[in-house]
């Protein structure tokens, strides 16, 4: 089953959105139009919310979940995920913000409280540690990940082109498959 409902909490779909039949998304969960949500991908907001943008897509074997409210930290650590996001193959997010277009390589971790700005790319199997917060237009990579340098134009560019392809690709499976 694709959705499940969390104590008094079901997720909210948005128009347009794709959601494998293999994927799970549990509790409160909300995803924006034109979204697509890919194979074997698990996003559990059981005990804080989960938040997805307009035109963004979550890949094959990705995991997102959230950390729990307390007296110390009320509001928990919620994941959001803006606008025309990808989120590469394999990757866990764990209550952290991830800003408006942005890239996060295949295989990444990034842990909660982290924020990523708007237009960032985090390399192929990076960690992000707790609490950082990345500046916007950079590439970071490594473990722990680093600023490595400035998004280059056409990077910069394929932020939106990446988030984009994945619309195209999430309707041609909303149209059974066919071009």
């Amino acid at each position: 089953m694709r959705l499940s409902s969390y104590l008094d909490t079901t997720p909210v779909i948005g128009h347009k959105v794709y959601l494998h039949p293999s994927c799970q998304v549990i509790g409160d969960v909300t995803i924006g139009e034109d979204s697509s949500v890919w194979c074997n991908t698990v996003l559990r907001g059981d005990v804080n919310r989960i938040v997805i943008g307009r035109g963004s897509n979550v890949q094959d074997l990705s995991m997102g979940h959230v950390s729990h409210k307390t007296p110390d930290k009320p509001d928990g650590s919620p994941l959001i995920i803006g606008d025309y996001v990808t989120i590469g193959h394999s990757v866990i997010l764990h209550g952290c913000s991830i800003g408006n277009e942005c890239l996060i390589g295949m295989g990444s971790i990034i842990m909660d409280d982290v924020v990523v700005p708007d237009h960032v790319m985090v390399g192929a199997g990076s960690l992000i540690s707790p609490g950082k917060t990345l500046e916007a237009g950079m590439l970071y990579m490594g473990r722990p990940a680093k600023a490595v340098r400035a998004l280059t134009g056409d990077e910069l560019r394929y932020l939106r082109y990446s988030a984009e392809h994945y619309i195209r690709v999430k309707d041609n499976y909303l149209r059974g498959g066919t071009s």
